[in-house]
C-alpha cells in the first residue's frame, strides 16, 4: 500500500539539487517537487517546482458544472462551467496558500549557501528515493503527510 509522504533531501551543493530534481520528477507516485535554496546572504527562493496537480480542482470542477448545466441548455451549460471553474479556482488559490505555508515550514531546514529538495509523493516502497539520495550522497527524510501537514498547521497557528 502507498504511504503518503512528504521527503526532504538535503543538498550542499545548490547545482547538484537542481539536477536531482530533473531525477526525481519521474519517480513513481510523485505529486509535487520543489527546490528551496537559501544563498549565502540568507535569501530564501524556490527556483523550480512542479505540481502534477495543478489545474485539476479548476478543470474538474468547471466539468462537472456544465455537465450540471446541461440540464438547461447549452446557456446553462456555460454558466455551469463558468461557476464550477470559479469554485474550482478558489479551491486552488486556498492550496496554494497551504504550499507556501508548507515552504516556509521547510526553509527552516535550509542553511545559508545549501538547498532542500522536497517532494510530496505517494510512496509504494522506498527504494527508488533511496537510490536517487545515494546517487547524490544524501539521505531522505521521510515525514507522513498527515504528520507534516499537522506540523504546518501549528506553525501557522502559532504566527
Amino acid at each position: 500500500m502507498a504511504v503518503h509522504r512528504v521527503v526532504t533531501l538535503p543538498f550542499v551543493d545548490p547545482r547538484a539539487c537542481r539536477v536531482a530534481y530533473a531525477d526525481a520528477l519521474p519517480l513513481p507516485g510523485v505529486r509535487q517537487v520543489a527546490v528551496l535554496e537559501r544563498a549565502a546572504d540568507g535569501t530564501l527562493d524556490v527556483p523550480l517546482g512542479h505540481d502534477a496537480e495543478a489545474g485539476d480542482a479548476t478543470m474538474g470542477a468547471g466539468a462537472a458544472g456544465g455537465l450540471l448545466g446541461l440540464v438547461t441548455g447549452p446557456l446553462g451549460a456555460l454558466l455551469g462551467a463558468t461557476a464550477g471553474a470559479a469554485f474550482g479556482n478558489a479551491l486552488e488559490v486556498q492550496r496554494e496558500g497551504e504550499e507556501y505555508a508548507a515552504m516556509i515550514v521547510l526553509s527552516a531546514d535550509v542553511r545559508d549557501g545549501t538547498s532542500l529538495l522536497v517532494l510530496d509523493l505517494k510512496e509504494e516502497a522506498e527504494g527508488p528515493l533511496d537510490e536517487l539520495a545515494a546517487r547524490y550522497g544524501t539521505v531522505a527524510r521521510r515525514e507522513e503527510a498527515k504528520d507534516f501537514a499537522a506540523r504546518v498547521r501549528k506553525a501557522w497557528k502559532d504566527a
